[in-house]
């Protein structure tokens, strides 16, 4: 015989006892839960997701003074405010973050576009450019009706295309043909770094923060390659489906590596295992040309030529925050500030814009029980962002037109390419076409 357990109520508790008597509810008795409690705690969950839109307004300001499209931006370590701005006229700007003002400005310091900025030791400049010269500027105050000269001229064979600095001791690297590194206090370089079998220009090169003797480089043959500056060699080199256009290190996770990829994706890379990424972030409709980490390692930020700049989560591949202007065109570069509170971008129309980092975010003082309200609502969001109505909100993005109809092009696009790929698998022979994931697509080859 079958035992079965059944809930059972006694109808005397739940329906009037005489005709015509009022029917009995059941009550909580504790004093703290109101019966409309959670109703409440959702429509308050549901204003403070419209508030975070109604005042969700990242624009800041448009710092001008170029006059052709700004190729690259870099911040001064240990400093909170100051960033520096390359561009196609050949022209170095210095910009005051805080005070949204141009600081310091060095007319013409190259012949032809400034590819390559970073920040030396003792208020130094280093800037390189396509007329084959490193040059290192003092950007201390000073009059500027005077034409300024470079303090030390480092002269190349090839022109150069990104440049970064050592974190500590006074070298430099720069990307030309080749990887060379050189010394502040000599007028050649001390070392050439090249993979015996690559004939790549090498696009890009970033010295790693905490292996501070590691540094990447990225090429025009789409391949990623680590070199180390101890043994004066090449370690290990991927080549990839598509070019790479910029690359960072993550400032906490010293083997994370951040690549923004022509195929409208950015990929994360641990070191150690660079056979596939780790993760892919997809929501660019076109080619991604910047990318730069968040100081505390949990965001990024993207530009991308689709006149987009995007900021992502580290480890969710979707739904960025999105920040776009009618008058901003392709961005070319993007960097957080010192803080992780602001991010500039340098675009195709030569002005640098400064946004928020987030984008409700209120600037200024804000009083006690300002925090404490502001704190609460964010606990709501979180709590709720599940439900249905508060979820939309929250994650909903105005998109420009333009962007708006490429992404669903792409989507349609992406989606013919699977159904073709799942019909010409479902008409071969059985194991002959097996599926392949997304993150195995991405690295042809590996060579150590």
């Amino acid at each position: 015989m079958v035992k079965i357990s059944v809930l059972q109520h006694a109808p005397s508790a739940h329906l009037p006892t005489r005709p015509g008597d009022p029917t009995p509810t059941s009550r909580n008795l504790d004093p703290l839960m109101h019966p409309f409690a959670r109703a409440r705690e959702r429509t308050r969950a549901l204003n403070a997701a419209k508030m975070e839109r109604m005042f969700s307004k990242p624009f800041l300001r448009a710092l001008e003074g170029h006059i052709d499209a700004i190729e690259v931006l870099c911040r001064k370590p240990g400093t909170l405010n100051t960033v520096a701005s390359g561009s196609w006229d050949g022209g170095i700007l210095v910009h005051d973050i805080a005070g949204q003002k141009q600081v310091h400005r060095i007319q013409d310091a190259h012949k032809g576009k400034v590819s390559g900025l970073c920040f030396s030791q003792d208020n130094g400049l280093l800037s390189c450019g396509v007329d084959t010269n490193v040059k290192l500027w003092d950007i201390s105050p000073r009059d500027e009706d005077v034409q300024q000269k470079p303090l030390h001229i480092f002269s190349g064979k090839s022109p150069f295309n990104s440049i970064d600095h050592h974190r500590s001791d006074p070298i430099f690297a720069t990307a030309s043909n080749i990887v060379q590194i050189w010394d502040e206090t000599k007028t050649a370089a001390i070392s050439n770094l090249t993979f015996p079998t690559a004939t790549e220009t090498v696009s890009s090169v970033r010295f790693n923060l905490s292996e501070t003797s590691v540094l990447g480089s990225i090429g025009s043959d789409r391949s990623f390659t680590l070199y180390d500056i101890r043994s004066g060699k090449a370690e290990r080199r991927v080549t990839m489906q598509m070019r790479s256009n910029a690359l960072a290190w993550s400032p906490t996770l010293p083997t994370l590596v951040l690549l923004a990829s022509e195929d409208h994706n950015l990929y994360t890379f641990d070191v150690r295992q660079l056979s596939n990424p780790t993760q892919i972030y997809k929501a660019h409709v076109s080619a991604v040309m910047s990318c730069d980490w968040s100081p505390t390692g949990l965001e990024f930020v993207s530009g991308g030529w689709d006149r987009t700049v995007r900021i992502w989560k580290e480890g969710k591949g979707t739904r960025p925050e999105v920040y776009h202007t009618k008058r901003m065109q392709r961005v070319l570069s993007t960097i957080f500030t010192a803080d992780a509170r602001f991010v500039v971008s340098g675009s195709d129309d030569g002005n640098v814009r400064i946004w928020k980092a987030k984008a409700h975010e209120k600037l200024g003082i804000i009083t006690a029980r300002e925090r404490a309200a502001i704190e609460y609502r964010e606990s709501l969001k979180e709590r709720w962002k599940y439900d249905q109505e508060v979820g939309k909100i929250s994650r909903t993005r105005h998109l420009p037109k333009a962007v708006h109809q490429a992404a669903n092009l792409k989507q349609t696009m992406l989606e013919a390419q699977r159904v073709k790929e799942e019909r010409r698998r479902k008409h071969t022979r059985a194991g002959d076409s097996k599926p392949k994931a997304e993150r195995k697509k991405v690295v042809l080859a590996e060579q150590s």
